[in-house]
């Protein structure tokens, strides 16, 4: 196990302000990831094995949320609004151009870009949703019936990539928990599966066997019951855009990225633990978990730090992705380490 520990970034380089509040965050995160750690079985380790140099190995292209890694695009972040509700961060937001052209979405390609030229062909209206399973009133919900049952409203969240860069983006969404409670679980649902979209003609990366289609993902249930885990319909005011997962996409934020599926068409509870796209892929790098975790590498490459799209310099990652606060409490006397 290496003694190395992720460098900070020098003072001269962030504001004052910025720093200090930078700290205080993740020094709060970190012990509650920590202590959470204390009662599980093998505990959490503060260093990891074979830590590469930030910069010094970048990941390979693929697998985040239905979905490789290019140098983003640097660009002049946007500056927080005033006011911020109870699941808001106040850091600066990722540029919409920027959150609708750099993305994973493989059903329309491999690149970054692929997705912004390629998913014209996705049509979001009309579309509906399965919501079934262990229910008592299963629905066929039209994407716009939901969206009057539930109002969307703005949450201002961090989106950490396993890949090991981040955005920071205002999304326009309804609480799954809220849908779940709607349809009445049964005794039996202990979890939730999400199941993409699967046709050829609208998605053409799906003509490629890159993966098993349609991606599915999955929650426990007291995941996807949490109040910060949402089904996006929008980002910065406007609809969702085709390449980011329109009409509905999943955002857990204190996973990465790639829990985060795209244009769902059902939502299934289930009793045992559904498959997972990229575990079925890739099982030894990609976990059911996958909670943000930076003392525990990808295989591949480190997860200590991140590059936060339109910054140059990294910046540590925080345990849960600075979410410890409201999520750590679920895993209490469950080993991080082994369920990745």
């Amino acid at each position: 196990m290496s003694d190395k520990k992720a460098p900070q970034p020098p003072e001269s380089e962030v504001t004052p302000e910025t720093l200090y509040r930078r700290r205080r965050e993740f020094i709060k995160n970190a012990g509650l990831f920590l202590g959470t750690a204390a009662v599980v079985s093998g505990g959490l380790y503060l260093l990891s094995p074979k830590r590469t140099r930030p910069g010094e190995t970048p990941p390979p292209s693929g697998s985040e949320g239905n979905q490789g890694a290019a140098e983003p695009p640097a660009a002049e972040a946007q500056a927080a609004p005033k006011s911020l509700g109870p699941y808001d961060t106040d850091e600066a937001q990722t540029p919409y151009k920027d959150v609708t052209s750099y993305n994973n979405f493989y059903e329309f390609g491999l690149d970054k870009g692929d997705p912004a030229q390629n998913a014209h062909t996705l049509k979001p209206r009309p579309w509906t949703v399965v919501v079934d399973g262990e229910v008592n009133k299963p629905q066929t919900v039209d994407i716009d019936q939901l969206t009057s049952w539930f109002p969307p409203e703005e949450r201002i969240y961090r989106m950490r990539c396993v890949e090991a860069w981040s955005m920071v983006i205002p999304w326009l969404g309804i609480p799954l928990g809220e849908l779940i409670k709607r349809v009445e679980p049964t005794s039996r649902a202990k979890y939730v599966a999400f199941t993409t979209l699967e046709d050829p003609e609208q998605m053409p990366g799906q003509k490629r066997r890159v993966l098993d289609w349609p991606y599915v993902e999955g929650l426990r249930l007291d995941e996807a019951l949490h109040p910060l885990a949402l089904l996006a319909t929008g980002l910065y005011g406007k609809a969702l855009p085709p390449q980011n997962g329109a009409p509905l996409r999943l955002v857990v934020p204190w996973k990465y990225g790639f829990k985060g599926i795209k244009s769902i068409v059902r939502i299934t509870l289930t009793e045992r633990q559904p498959p997972t796209t990229w575990n079925l892929a890739a099982s030894n790098e990609y976990g059911f978990y996958a909670n943000v975790n930076p003392a525990v590498d990808h295989p591949r490459w480190s997860q200590a730090t991140e590059r936060r799209i339109g910054e140059f310099r990294r910046r540590p990652t925080l345990p849960f992705n600075g979410y410890a606060e409201q999520v750590a409490s679920l895993y209490a006397g469950l080993d991080l380490r082994e369920n990745y």
